[in-house]
């Protein structure tokens, strides 16, 4: 995924950019506004949480799992915005991004109802988390799709959102 924004996503930005005659500082800032979205909704939206003990006495999976599901949608949101607009682009780009994206979120489902299980959440409540996953990025890819004009803005938005996933960033939980 990461190879993919680095190499595909963000280059195709700067030569929507130069196409529609946008000066290239647009794109770095959408860059930098995508990232710092979904890092806000991660960690300022969304209520504190954290892996381990930390200050919890009680058991440590539950602060995780409420605030964790809709934390994870906005990113998710914002992945199937980045495939619409890559489909919108070029179709081989939508294709690529499609892949990474979906080989990110066959690990990140599992993750989620297993953190859902160990909370003691039933085998159907932690199968529906992830489903939730899924259907947060069809709701991007449709969104994205009722508007081709905004592909050019939001290509390089959502590789900065999927810049932030796809980093590997030690403070991150």
């Amino acid at each position: 995924m990461l190879a993919a924004v680095l190499l595909r996503m963000i280059p195709e930005s700067y030569r929507l950019s130069e196409a529609h005659g946008r000066p290239e500082l647009a794109v770095g800032t959408l860059l930098l506004l995508g990232y710092s979205f979904v890092h806000a909704a991660e960690h300022v939206l969304v209520g504190h949480f954290h892996f381990g003990r930390g200050n919890h006495t009680s058991n440590w999976v539950e602060p995780v799992v409420a605030p964790r599901a809709p934390g994870a949608s906005p990113p998710r949101f914002f992945d199937g915005v980045t495939i619409g607009s890559g489909f919108l682009v070029r179709p081989e780009l939508g294709i690529l991004v499609a892949i990474a994206i979906f080989l990110h979120k066959v690990p990140e489902g599992f993750t989620v109802a297993s953190i859902m299980t160990a909370a003691g959440r039933s085998p159907r409540d932690a199968g529906m988390s992830a489903v939730w996953l899924g259907v947060a990025t069809l709701v991007g890819v449709g969104t994205i799709a009722h508007w081709p004009g905004m592909d050019r803005f939001a290509l390089p938005f959502s590789a900065g959102a999927a810049l932030y996933v796809a980093a590997p960033i030690s403070s991150r939980p």
